[in-house]
Parts: C-alpha cells; structure tokens; sequence
C-alpha cells in the first residue's frame, strides 16, 4: 500500500511505502508520484518519506524506486526525509539512494516534526528550531 499527498505551500510531497509493495503497485505509485514532482515544477521541491513499515522488495521494484528518485532530482528534488525502522529496508533503500544520486541530498529521521522542519527550513533553523 502507498500514499501520496502534496504541500502545495511548502511543495513538500508526503509520501508512504507501507509494507511489501508489488511491482504492479510500485508502477502505479511512480506514475502518481511522478505526476506529483511535475505539479510542482519549476519551485524547489522535498520529500518526506515514510518508509517505517516499507519491507525490502524485489530487484524491479528497488530499481523503480531508483528511477523515480533520479526523476526526482532531475526535476526540483532539493532535500529528502527519510524515516526508516527496519535495518534490512534501510541497507536496501542506502543501496537504492547511492545508485539513483539521492544519498546526497538525503537525511534519515525518527520524528516526523524533526524531518518537516528540515525540509522546510534547512540545515541551521532545523537544528535551532
């Protein structure tokens, strides 16, 4: 199961990997969240991702995952908050963001206040906040 939601007016996209996606469910997600990164072209664009319950997947839904984050970048993508708990998604999704470039602009949280701080204002207002 996925989600997606976007912040028209912090042009955050929301998002949520939740459990063992399919490829079929992985082609849908990207399509939307595509569409999304789109919507918002032209701006500054960041993503919060929840990925707490996202269980490793196969190799065709990992490299989706990878293209879509290229795609990402190439079209806005400035700061990626990540929230993981599982140590295996988490080798699998480092392994993904090395591959797709991602790693560079990429931070793991556990609060979801602390990720959307980030994401809004950045490195200094995030750690004084």
């Amino acid at each position: 199961m996925y989600r997606i939601d976007v912040d028209q007016q912090h042009t955050i996209i929301e998002l949520v990997l939740d459990g063992l996606i399919r490829p079929e469910e992985m082609t849908r997600f990207v399509e939307e969240l595509r569409a999304a990164t789109l919507a918002l072209a032209g701006r500054d664009i960041y993503i919060k991702a929840d990925m707490r319950t996202f269980r490793p997947s196969a190799p065709p839904v990992a490299e989706m995952l990878r293209d879509v984050q290229q795609f990402g970048i190439q079209n806005g993508v400035k700061r990626v908050a990540e929230m993981v708990e599982s140590p295996l998604s988490a080798l699998q999704l480092n392994r993904v963001a090395r591959e797709s470039g991602t790693d560079k602009i990429l931070r793991r949280f556990s609060d979801d206040q602390a990720a959307k701080r980030w994401l809004i204002y950045g490195e200094e207002e995030a750690l004084s906040a």
